[in-house]
């Protein structure tokens, strides 16, 4: 005879059990999301498939690969220097993400101020040079890249004239046309160059009409510290040389591109996030170059010939082993006057202070 009480009682045990199941995997599943580092990265610009922003999301790929769910990563990009930055910053912070890069130079006041109401959370500023109990720093040395680069501009140029398409007359910028300028005249002593500046990291149609007056004014070479792909589109399109900066944007200019000075940061952000998880991280101030695999060379055109390309891996090599320092003294401003006698080196600390043109370059700095 079936039991009555038996037969009604099982289909409620079973419905108590699957409730106290479901109740067990919710509570577990809140508490492994709960145990992930929440990761935020802000960006200045759109990724798109080349530039500066598409370098950073490339590193922050490589940090995912790495990690995988032990981490959960939010990105936001195209968000502008100054208010805009500040907020989204906060937001980050007080949604819970223990760990925040921002990838421009204008976002470092605004991520001190976040810094100091969230002792709690750890933020990781790139190119600036305030830090803080739970704010750090890290930039590359991409002046040595644009050393190198300018070889390969001084080496290629028929009219002994190069263009330069510029963001902002701030130190990380002059670093980078100065060095150019003098990579450049290590090999063509004949060297002048152009810049324009257009106040912008990522304006495409700015950058293409200043690489459009550059090539107008007889620049036959043309680089750019912008983040888009106009100049090398610019030209491509009238048969002139580029140099791509960030990123390898050969694919816009398969005649034009002769080389890209290339940053990577997966290695950092990995090294990083390790930190964070093992509980040792602490703020730091970061400066790597091309011996710590941050700046490089993206892979050369074919246009460029086999003694220019052997020149350049040689002083590439004299760089990461330290007995070439792109400013090596004597080092002369365009007004004549010595800023690094010869037999020295500019210091990290002047470096940092950059505000002046190298002899070569025309043109007055903007104030």
């Amino acid at each position: 005879m079936t039991n009555p009480f038996t037969t009604q009682r099982k289909p409620r045990l079973k419905t108590l059990l699957g409730s106290v199941l479901v109740a067990s995997s919710l509570l577990l599943g809140a508490a492994q999301a709960e145990d992930k580092l929440k990761v935020g990265f802000i960006y200045v610009s759109p990724i798109g498939d080349a530039g500066w922003t598409y370098q950073h999301d490339t590193g922050r790929k490589a940090l995912e690969e790495k990690f995988g769910d032990k981490i959960e990563v939010k990105v936001l990009d195209t968000i502008p220097e100054g208010a805009e930055a500040e907020r989204v910053t906060r937001e980050l912070a007080s949604s819970g993400y223990k760990m925040i890069f921002g990838t421009s130079f204008g976002y470092m006041n605004p991520m001190l101020k976040v810094a100091k109401t969230f002792p709690d959370t750890h933020f990781e500023h790139a190119t600036g040079y305030k830090t803080t109990d739970n704010l750090g720093n890290y930039n590359a040395r991409f002046y040595e890249g644009r050393y190198l680069a300018g070889m390969v501009a001084g080496s290629m140029t028929k009219d002994n004239k190069l263009g330069y398409v510029a963001a902002f007359p701030i130190p990380e910028v002059l670093q980078g046309i100065n060095a150019y300028m003098l990579g450049a005249q290590s090999v063509n002593p004949k060297i002048e160059m152009n810049v324009v500046w257009v106040n912008s990291w990522f304006d495409p149609g700015r950058e293409r009409e200043a690489a459009d007056t550059l090539i107008d004014q007889g620049a036959d070479v043309i680089t750019h510290h912008t983040d888009s792909t106009a100049a090398v589109i610019a030209a491509q399109e009238k048969k002139k040389y580029a140099i791509a900066y960030h990123s390898d944007m050969s694919k816009y200019g398969k005649d034009a591109h002769l080389t890209a000075v290339t940053h990577h940061w997966g290695d950092y952000y990995i090294k990083q996030v390790q930190s964070q998880l093992d509980g040792t991280w602490k703020p730091g101030s970061i400066w790597g170059g091309i011996k710590d695999g941050m700046v490089d060379l993206a892979p050369m055109n074919d246009a460029v010939p086999a003694d220019v390309k052997a020149k350049v891996e040689e002083a590439k090599g004299k760089i990461k082993d330290g007995s070439l320092h792109p400013f090596a003294g004597p080092v002369v401003d365009q007004d004549g006057k010595e800023i690094v006698a010869a037999g020295s080196n500019m210091s990290d600390e002047d470096m940092s202070k950059m505000a002046f043109y190298v002899k070569g370059i025309t043109g007055k700095l903007p104030k």
